[in-house]
């Protein structure tokens, strides 16, 4: 087998809640059925899966015909929700065996709906859920949030087809993201049992 029929997989991006939650416009990169969805954040990144940590502080199966799992997930700029059935069964099991609130790591897809007052929220159905210690989650905030201005310094200064879409559907305020980031770290202070490595 060549190299170019091994399917590779999008990076996961590390987002905040309080970015992820506003990102409601999502598109394709051709017209092709099984082309892969991307979720546009207002930063102006284009991800296909993301890459989050935080407290799981809730689970409950919301299913009706089956097992189907919500997890909430909180991390220091806001909270974020899960979903799991019988094709995401790791992270379903997760979710049925996990006692809140823990520490997890979420990879997996931003999935987006439309309520009936038309507002989007977005979801992650998650490829894997893993248990994680205080630090990992806190090793998790510093790198987001340097991928976070990373994002939101290269939006004026490197324009790119995903930037003007972001101005184009969101004309986002950078600098609530860039509060959000400010906030996140400061979070990080006030938790004296947290284990911060400078690295």
């Amino acid at each position: 087998m060549s190299t170019t029929d091994t399917p590779t997989r999008e990076l996961a991006h590390r987002v905040f809640a309080a970015e992820l939650n506003e990102a409601a416009y999502t598109f394709k990169r051709s017209d092709d059925d099984r082309a892969p969805v991307y979720l546009l954040l207002p930063t102006g990144a284009s991800a296909n899966r993301i890459f989050a940590i935080g407290t799981l502080t809730e689970t409950e199966d919301v299913g009706e015909d089956g097992e189907y799992w919500r997890g909430r997930v909180v991390d220091p700029t806001g909270t974020f929700f899960v979903y799991a059935g019988q094709y995401q069964p790791q992270a379903a099991s997760m979710l049925r065996e996990l006692e809140p609130p823990a520490y997890v790591a979420v990879v997996g897809k931003p999935r987006t709906y439309e309520t009936d007052d038309g507002t989007v929220n977005v979801s992650i159905r998650p490829e894997s859920i893993t248990p994680v210690d205080v630090a990992a989650r806190d090793r998790w905030v510093v790198e987001t949030a340097e991928r976070t201005l990373d994002r939101i310094e290269a939006f004026d200064r490197e324009p790119t087809e995903e930037t003007t879409m972001a101005r184009d559907q969101y004309d986002p305020d950078l600098g609530r993201y860039r509060d959000a980031v400010v906030g996140a770290l400061e979070s990080l202070d006030e938790q004296p049992q947290a284990d911060i490595t400078a690295e």
